[in-house]
Protein backbone atom coordinates (compact mmCIF):
# COMPACT_ATOMS: atom_id res chain seq x y z
CA UNK A 1 0.00 0.00 0.00
CA UNK A 2 1.45 3.54 -1.38
CA UNK A 3 1.28 6.53 1.34
CA UNK A 4 -1.56 7.79 -0.84
CA UNK A 5 -3.70 4.84 -0.16
CA UNK A 6 -2.95 5.07 3.56
CA UNK A 7 -3.82 8.90 3.97
CA UNK A 8 -6.06 8.63 1.74
CA UNK A 9 -7.86 5.39 4.07
CA UNK A 10 -7.14 7.80 6.47
CA UNK A 11 -9.12 10.58 5.13
CA UNK A 12 -12.02 8.38 4.15
CA UNK A 13 -12.57 6.34 7.33
CA UNK A 14 -12.03 9.33 9.62
CA UNK A 15 -13.62 12.30 8.18
CA UNK A 16 -15.80 10.48 5.95
CA UNK A 17 -14.87 11.66 2.74
CA UNK A 18 -15.44 10.20 -0.64
CA UNK A 19 -12.23 8.79 -1.85
CA UNK A 20 -13.21 9.19 -5.27
CA UNK A 21 -13.24 12.45 -4.71
CA UNK A 22 -9.66 12.66 -3.11
CA UNK A 23 -7.41 13.51 -6.19
CA UNK A 24 -3.81 14.97 -6.02
CA UNK A 25 -5.42 18.19 -6.77
CA UNK A 26 -8.32 18.20 -4.43
CA UNK A 27 -8.50 20.97 -1.85
CA UNK A 28 -9.01 19.79 1.64
CA UNK A 29 -10.24 22.76 2.65
CA UNK A 30 -13.58 22.12 0.20
CA UNK A 31 -13.77 18.56 0.94
CA UNK A 32 -14.28 19.92 4.73
CA UNK A 33 -10.86 19.58 6.18
CA UNK A 34 -10.31 22.67 8.08
CA UNK A 35 -7.37 23.60 9.90
CA UNK A 36 -8.21 22.03 13.20
CA UNK A 37 -8.98 18.81 11.02
CA UNK A 38 -5.55 19.36 9.25
CA UNK A 39 -3.79 19.42 12.45
CA UNK A 40 -5.17 16.36 13.38
CA UNK A 41 -4.54 14.75 10.13
CA UNK A 42 -0.83 15.40 10.77
CA UNK A 43 -0.53 13.78 14.48
CA UNK A 44 -2.52 10.87 12.68
CA UNK A 45 -0.19 10.67 9.63
CA UNK A 46 2.74 11.30 12.63
CA UNK A 47 1.63 8.15 14.63
CA UNK A 48 0.43 5.98 11.45
CA UNK A 49 3.94 6.22 9.69
CA UNK A 50 6.05 6.86 12.88
CA UNK A 51 7.52 10.23 11.27
CA UNK A 52 8.47 13.21 13.12
CA UNK A 53 6.66 16.24 11.82
CA UNK A 54 8.33 18.65 13.58
CA UNK A 55 6.99 21.79 14.65
CA UNK A 56 7.17 23.94 11.32
CA UNK A 57 4.50 25.16 10.09
CA UNK A 58 3.56 23.81 6.63
CA UNK A 59 0.67 25.35 4.40
CA UNK A 60 -0.11 22.01 2.42
CA UNK A 61 -4.00 22.90 0.64
CA UNK A 62 -4.25 19.48 -1.22
CA UNK A 63 -3.91 16.13 -0.96
CA UNK A 64 -1.29 15.64 -3.64
CA UNK A 65 0.59 17.90 -1.38
CA UNK A 66 0.27 15.99 1.29
CA UNK A 67 1.31 12.95 -0.51
CA UNK A 68 4.23 14.51 -1.60
CA UNK A 69 5.44 15.89 2.10
CA UNK A 70 5.18 12.57 3.59
CA UNK A 71 6.95 11.13 0.98
CA UNK A 72 9.75 13.38 1.03
CA UNK A 73 9.38 13.31 4.94
CA UNK A 74 9.75 9.42 4.65
CA UNK A 75 12.32 9.40 2.79
CA UNK A 76 14.67 12.03 4.58
CA UNK A 77 13.99 10.34 7.88
CA UNK A 78 14.34 6.73 6.41
CA UNK A 79 17.88 8.19 4.98
CA UNK A 80 18.56 9.70 8.48
CA UNK A 81 17.73 5.79 10.18
CA UNK A 82 19.78 3.91 7.09
CA UNK A 83 16.57 2.78 6.29
CA UNK A 84 14.91 2.39 2.85
CA UNK A 85 12.44 5.11 2.23
CA UNK A 86 9.29 2.31 1.75
CA UNK A 87 10.46 0.77 5.73
CA UNK A 88 10.83 4.01 7.24
CA UNK A 89 7.32 4.43 6.71
CA UNK A 90 6.15 1.52 7.57
CA UNK A 91 8.17 0.77 11.14
CA UNK A 92 6.20 -0.52 13.69
CA UNK A 93 6.62 0.43 17.39
CA UNK A 94 8.80 -1.50 19.74
CA UNK A 95 7.46 -4.32 21.54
Amino acid sequence: MTSADRIRTMLVTDYKLDPDKLTPEALLEDLGVDSIGMAELMFNIEDAFHLSLGDEAVQLATFGEVVVYIDRLIAEQGAATGMPPAAAGQMQPAP
